[in-house]
């Protein structure tokens, strides 16, 4: 073989061979690109230019046209670079592209991951996309808005760690941790009417529904239920500790006969009495006020006139005039036990409520660590919980049950408190 030499540089077959090179690792780069990126088609016109053009030139300036061509690409963005720090981690795959919808059966899948339909997470998304999305720097491009909330939700709903959780997602344990943060403050601010007290053709529709139970001018049922946390530290830990041999604050909720969520109150540990919990709650200052019980007076028997109320349990003061507890005991004649079948009837609303709510979203059948972000969490998920309520999205019942390893399928304890404090 004719080998000619040129005397100020590389030979011929020394400049192919760097052409065959360089063009080799344009094609691997091409085969190592991500099918998820929103510009693939933008891009792989360039790299097919590129290639083009160097096979077309002659030799020599093909070569120095391709190292050319390759560090504008790679400076430019064309082509994906190393991470420029050791510790922030490349993602790719997991959990997050398997919610990419690419047929109906996809569908089904959200459902399963995140409680809801894929038009319902495109809803959310654009409501939330404003206070979520990250500017682009140019260490990275930051997660995709879809990412961030579908990680926040999927959490919320599976209640897997963040160490599990964040592996699905190919994602870090501090992005995670910011990732449901986010959210949460997202759901808060886009949907600040999430959880309010009815009025107009809702309150309407909430007195209609329990006139026909049998209670006019009720607006509601009110309960507790726990909310598990890790061992307090620094805090007296016997505060927190109930009689399930478990940590917990409270969560006090006021719902109406759709499980709709009117108002939500916690952080109070579970040794505090629920009369307790009530008197602090912003509840009790805008009811004492009149603010809440208006609609036109009511008759009841033994001349109470009464303009609205709530049902509660046995736990409530009865010197309160707003709450309606069943008599209770033992000895009762037929009409109280009459009422008070009819009263547990109808204020069973909140424990049904609390099935769906922690059923739907398990992060709240497990325990926590107790810190600002549990309460705002809880909030956001009961503005999800509406949400969903009012899009009409169905609730699983076998989410209400549990399957051991033995096989033995148990009723997921759903933390109602009962009467009184602790449960």
């Amino acid at each position: 073989m004719d080998v000619r030499s040129n005397k100020d540089g590389l030979r011929e077959e020394e400049i192919d061979a760097v052409a065959m090179a360089v063009i080799a690792v344009v094609m691997n780069t091409m085969g190592d690109m991500s099918s998820s990126s929103s510009d693939m088609l933008t891009q792989l016109r360039k790299r097919r230019a590129l290639l083009q053009r160097i096979a077309e030139a002659p030799v020599c300036v093909a070569t120095c046209e391709a190292v050319v061509q390759l560090c504008g690409a790679l400076s430019s963005g064309v082509f994906p670079r190393q991470t420029p720090r050791w510790w922030i981690k490349r993602r790719t795959g997991g959990t997050s592209e398997d919610l990419r919808l690419c047929d109906d059966a996809t569908n089904e899948y959200y459902r399963q991951k995140l409680r809801m339909a894929m038009a319902m997470f495109k809803q959310i998304v654009v409501a939330c996309a404003a206070y979520v999305e990250k500017k682009v720097t140019h260490y990275r491009m930051p997660l995709r808005v879809e990412q961030v909330i579908a990680f926040a939700l999927y959490r919320w709903a599976s209640g897997e760690t963040y160490e599990s959780g964040t592996s699905a997602f190919s994602i870090d344990r501090a992005t995670g941790l910011q990732a449901v943060l986010d959210v949460t403050s997202a759901l808060l601010q886009a949907c600040p009417d999430g959880i309010k007290w009815p009025v107009g053709r809702r309150r309407a529709q909430i007195l209609r529904a329990f006139r026909d139970k049998g209670f006019p001018n009720c607006f509601g049922a009110i309960d507790c239920t726990h909310i598990y946390i890790d061992q307090p530290v620094g805090a007296p830990s016997d505060n927190f500790y109930d009689r399930k041999q478990k940590f917990s604050v409270q969560a006090q909720v006021v719902v109406d006969l759709d499980l709709r969520i009117l108002d939500v109150h916690i952080g109070y540990p579970r040794s505090v009495h629920d009369v307790r919990v009530l008197y602090n709650s912003q509840l009790w200052r805008r009811a004492e006020a009149a603010e809440l019980f208006d609609a036109p007076p009511e008759n009841l028997p033994h001349g109470v006139v009464t303009r609205g109320y709530l049902l509660g349990d046995n736990g409530y003061p009865v010197a309160c005039p707003w709450i309606v507890q069943p008599y209770g005991g033992i000895d009762q004649d037929p009409d109280e036990e009459h009422f008070d079948t009819r009263q547990k009837v109808a204020q069973g609303c909140v424990e049904r409520a609390f099935g769906r709510l922690k059923c739907m979203w398990r992060l709240f059948l497990r325990t926590h660590k107790t810190n600002l972000a549990l309460p705002q969490q809880f909030v956001a998920v009961c503005t999800l919980h509406n949400i969903l309520l009012d899009a009409g999205i169905d609730f699983d019942k076998n989410l209400l049950w549990e399957v051991y390893e033995n096989g033995i399928r148990r009723r997921v304890d759903l933390g109602i408190v009962g009467n009184g404090a602790g449960g």
